[in-house]
């Protein structure tokens, strides 16, 4: 295994642009490791002309790559997967280091990233069409697919690797530049990922790399230039709904993965081993912070009180500190806002009546922890039951029927995700017609899948990312007609 000081004297600290690792006009701005405040390196802070020259790169790069044989862009997207795996173990300790989650969640982080790369590289040589004679009869009709062109990703600070090779990757595949700005708190591994495409023989220019701590300045020009023609980000929904206004002043393709506040329903023939394991995964896999993680849990009241002793029970026996340690499952959050988040929604929750059966506050000491943590008799209107927690909070309040529980589940402007667990098949398949979400977990708690068409309803967004449906938000659909002879 590499030290830390090794891996990090490896990892990039530029700007990349035009295949060239170049400084940022405004300097550098420390990357800080949350298990313990300390500073882990300084990389380059790039401005808004930096921006517009990563723009200006892509741009020059769009019609060569788009003319790339698709097997070639296979083949790339491929060895930058072997890469990937042959250097997993690095990328875990970088997004452990930069983001704080524990190594071995890094590492299945690190197999789920990958896993867009080989997916994609698959599907970059089955773009296809349709060809065939009109109704009429009176012509031929041609649909054909073809990049939409360059491309701006601005990516979220909890999933580093795989928020970046869930957009880079279909992206590519299509034969689409890319412009990414990473987030401010977890840059690295984006950085360390591109240096990787590079030596899997990708082309200067195809993607390009702007880290900065002034994200509204740096992307506002980028997404007025009329030479862009596609919007990714993945974040909060009130940023998501300011992005796709600046987008529409130049009418551009847009795919929004926005916030979640997940139900997760247990019914009262639930096999309840199963709930508490899809309990503890959909909770407080990556620290509660994600997107898909459950916010929201939804108990038949005959089988709650057994439901939050075994939940408490495991979250009690938890064990907390910095994700590179030995058999640590809760790492730190974010940053102190984070921790300040967490606890005013626990606060809110028991002035409200909310009991606290573990943990409950922030630890003292040095990085940004906060005890795992169960709370029942939730009350409605809380604070915790409106807003997406993005924490290691579970939180839990009762139903009596299956009506109440779809009132509960859908009495929410988002709609990312939900998770029901019950043994009743009619009763799953009522789940999948009447649950507004645009997935849902029916007795597993984890969802997320390559293979799989990624995304929400509601405030949660739009379009998919991953699965068939993924590399179309990269494809413009064209139809030719051709008189007939």
């Amino acid at each position: 295994m590499i030290t830390e000081s090794a891996l990090l004297e490896k990892v990039p600290r530029g700007l990349f642009i035009r295949g060239e690792w170049v400084e940022g006009s405004r300097g550098t701005f420390p990357v800080h490791d949350p298990a313990t405040g300390d500073v882990l390196v300084e990389i380059a802070d790039a401005s808004p002309e930096d921006g517009i020259r990563a723009l200006d790169a892509a741009v020059e790069a769009q019609d060569d790559w788009a003319a790339t044989p698709p097997r070639t862009r296979s083949d790339i997207l491929r060895r930058a997967f072997d890469l990937l795996m042959e250097r997993a173990d690095e990328f875990a300790l970088l997004m452990t280091l930069e983001m704080g989650k524990p190594l071995a969640e890094a590492r299945g982080e690190v197999t789920y990233g990958g896993e867009f790369l080989r997916w994609f590289s698959e599907e970059a040589v089955r773009v296809a069409g349709r060809y065939g004679q009109n109704p009429e009869g009176t012509g031929r009709m041609v649909i054909s697919q073809h990049p939409v062109g360059p491309c701006f990703f601005i990516t979220p600070w909890n999933f580093p690797l795989a928020m970046a090779t869930r957009k880079i990757a279909p992206a590519l595949a299509a034969g689409c530049t890319v412009v990414i700005k990473p987030a401010e708190l977890t840059p690295l591994t984006t950085l360390a990922f591109v240096q990787l495409l590079v030596e899997a023989g990708l082309p200067a220019g195809v993607v390009n790399v702007v880290t900065t701590t002034t994200s509204g300045a740096v992307s506002g020009p980028i997404i007025a230039d009329p030479r862009l023609r596609k919007l990714s980000f993945t974040g909060s929904t009130p940023v998501g709904k300011k992005l796709i206004a600046q987008a529409a002043e130049g009418v551009l393709r847009v795919s929004m993965e926005l916030g979640g506040n997940a139900p997760f329903v247990v019914f009262d023939d639930a096999d309840l081993d199963k709930a508490v394991d899809g309990a503890m995964a959909a909770k407080f896999r990556n620290i509660g912070q994600a997107c898909t993680a459950a916010n929201r849990f939804i108990v038949h009241s005959s089988v709650a009180e057994e439901f939050a002793d075994r939940v408490s029970e495991r979250v009690k026996a938890m064990k907390i500190g910095r994700g590179t340690e030995e058999g640590v499952q809760i790492g730190p959050l974010i940053d102190r806002k984070a921790v300040e988040a967490t606890a005013a929604l626990v606060k809110d929750a028991v002035d409200r009546g909310a009991t606290v059966r573990a943990g409950g506050s922030a630890i003292d000491g040095p990085g940004t922890f906060f005890e795992p943590t169960v709370i029942t008799e939730v009350a409605a209107g809380s604070d915790i039951v409106r807003e997406e927690i993005f924490g290691p909070v579970l939180a839990i309040a009762t139903f009596d029927t299956e009506d109440d529980a779809v009132r509960l589940a859908n009495d929410t402007e988002y709609g990312l995700v939900s998770y029901v667990f019950t043994q009743d098949l009619a009763r799953g398949h009522r789940m999948i017609d009447r649950l507004e979400t645009g997935m849902m977990g029916l007795n597993v708690g984890v969802v997320s899948n390559a293979a799989a068409p990624f995304g929400g309803v509601k405030q949660s967004g739009l379009g998919r990312e991953g699965g068939l449906e993924g590399i179309h938000e990269y494809l413009s659909t064209k139809y030719t007609l051709i008189p007939a002879s």
